[in-house]
């Protein structure tokens, strides 16, 4: 029995590559000054989804919140093997917490409506809260699993997953449809085909259309640029290879429930972390050295 299975991926900052640059002077992420990667939990949850879609047939559709540049993880889906794309970008979905966030996607699956598996990645490395997937799951009425590192069986619309709890390990039997939050010992991500790469890595959302198409134009009226942007996602959408953009109208969302009006979550206290170190320290390569280095790290906290 074919499945079709939903995959909620997010666009984050590199966070195991942070330098001096990574805070602005008022305490919040410089986005700018990290690169961005497909969340990697997202991807467990990707290669998930394409597992039952090649154990049980059925379709994968991956959905990101972002701005534009957020394509690229959809691109990279279509790499390893997604069938369909979407990016809802909206700029009144900008300041979102987790509630607000939660709210735009569970709205977007609803408007896909056909769906019998949602999957998440148990948490994204820029926020660490684990909360968006549960409270999808809440949103749409789905029971939910968490921490879920294998798929048993799936039969008769009812599946079987082991889940991770800790210290060990349960057996859990959930009725479809179904929300999973997945982690990053569920399995090894697939890599990217090449074939697919080569025919997808010309896709875009309409935005990046008219972002590239003003950049070639330079100095052409509104006019030629829209007309040119117009015959540009035509012909992608001929080719298959336009990238759905829906903004929150196309999901019919509450605005009030959106963005800053819908993100109830108030900042305590930020704390700035200055990085005063200058030079470098140069470590012989004794036995010697190496257990003084280790000892200093322990003693000022940086291990242990």
């Amino acid at each position: 029995m074919p499945y079709d299975v939903i995959v909620c991926a997010k666009q984050v900052p590199d966070t195991a590559n942070i330098t001096a640059e990574a805070m602005k002077e008022d305490g919040t992420v410089n986005r700018a000054a990290l690169p961005a990667i497909f969340n990697p939990e997202d991807l467990n949850a990707l290669e998930t989804a394409l597992e039952i879609r090649d154990r049980f047939g059925g379709t994968v559709t991956v959905i990101s919140m972002g701005p534009p540049k957020a394509a690229e993880v959809l691109r990279d889906s279509l790499y390893r093997g997604a069938d369909r794309a979407i990016l809802i970008t909206d700029r009144r979905a900008a300041a979102s917490d987790t509630l607000a966030t939660s709210y735009i996607l569970a709205q977007t699956i609803r408007t896909i409506g056909r769906y019998d598996i949602v999957l998440c990645g148990r948490q994204a490395i820029d926020g660490d809260t684990a909360q968006v997937g549960p409270q999808i799951a809440e949103k749409l009425g789905l029971p939910q699993v968490t921490y879920l590192e294998q798929l048993v069986e799936i039969q008769d619309r009812r599946a079987r997953v082991r889940r991770n709890v800790g210290r060990g390990w349960e057996i859990v039997d959930v009725n479809l449809p179904a929300l999973f939050t997945v982690i990053s010992t569920a399995n090894v991500p697939r890599p990217q085909a090449a074939r697919r790469v080569m025919r997808f890595k010309r896709a875009r959302v309409p935005a990046e259309v008219e972002a590239e198409v003003r950049a070639a134009l330079g100095n052409a009226s509104d006019e030629e640029i829209l007309d040119a942007v117009g015959k540009r996602i035509e012909e992608l959408r001929r080719q298959r290879l336009l990238i759905e953009q829906w903004n929150l109208d196309d999901i019919h969302a509450d605005l009030e429930r959106c963005g800053l009006p819908g993100s109830p979550t108030k900042v305590y206290r930020v704390q700035a972390i200055v990085l005063t170190k200058k030079g470098f320290t140069e470590i012989p390569p004794t036995e010697e050295e190496i257990r003084r280095l280790i000892h200093e790290l322990v003693v000022d906290r940086t291990l242990g």
